[in-house]
């Protein structure tokens, strides 16, 4: 604990913004760094860049944010976090398969909720050298792609009637960043899943899609919540702000939809 506190007398502060960017790009280098040589691979890999990656982000908010709460896939889940205003949601690595099968289309993911709202965000695509904030990000607006992006292991039963409502040609992808981000990027118009995720999946994604620009909600219309006592989401649309009655005009249901 006394080390803890020195450490915290001698780092400079860093806003929500900043931090939330450094655990982005901090974790991608580390998690690219345990494919060094081709030491490890397959689920083995997967195991050590989820537990170092994850190890350091403990300790960095440990020093910098200790009153927050934290929610990552790699961590129990004790609910402390259910009595904070504020709560970390952090995927260290989003797509293990692609990431430990040599894909490039696997994410980071770091968000700060807010009473429920994910006001901060950063999502990198480290094998690309990228990293999105939501303080400094905007949409590509440009002519529409026609493309739409699904989960490649799970796709939605309902993807193929929004294809066909709106003309669009179905994409399989990996993690649910790099979806939203194709989107963010113009490669993609949509992103729908419906298939189940967990909030650690897309509390980053929809901090910054929102902050794009973008539309992000249920399938129904409603907003994501976030820090919940259970994690599970049961789906997420993302898509150009232009496409949202057209496309929700397919997918909205009765709001008592779980």
């Amino acid at each position: 604990m006394q080390n803890a506190r020195m450490q915290r007398a001698t780092t400079r502060h860093l806003g929500d913004h900043d931090l939330a960017y450094y655990l982005a790009t901090g974790i991608g280098d580390i998690v690219k760094g345990t494919r060094a040589g081709g030491l490890l691979n397959g689920r083995s890999l997967a195991r050590v860049a989820n537990e170092v990656a994850q190890n350091w982000t403990d300790e960095v908010l440990a020093v910098h944010r200790p009153d927050d709460g934290t929610l990552s896939e790699g961590v129990s889940d004790d609910l402390s976090r259910l009595g904070r205003s504020r709560v970390w949601i952090i995927d260290v690595i989003d797509g293990t398969k692609e990431f430990s099968t040599a894909r490039s289309d696997w994410s980071v993911h770091v968000a700060l909720v807010v009473d429920g709202h994910p006001t901060v965000a950063s999502v990198g695509l480290p094998d690309s050298g990228r990293v999105f904030r939501s303080d400094h990000v905007d949409h590509v607006d440009g002519p529409f792609s026609g493309t739409m992006v699904i989960s490649r292991n799970n796709p939605p039963a309902e993807a193929q009637q929004v294809a066909d409502a709106l003309g669009l040609e179905v994409r399989p992808m990996g993690s649910a960043g790099a979806k939203m981000l194709s989107v963010l990027l113009g490669d993609a118009d949509v992103y729908l899943h419906a298939g189940g995720q967990n909030e650690w999946d897309q509390a980053a994604p929809v901090g910054v899609a929102l902050a794009a620009g973008l539309h992000a909600s249920r399938l129904d219309g409603s907003p994501i919540r976030f820090n919940k006592a259970d994690t599970y989401s049961p789906d997420i649309l993302v898509c150009r702000p232009e496409l949202t009655e057209k496309v929700l005009a397919v997918t909205a249901v009765p709001t008592t939809r779980p």
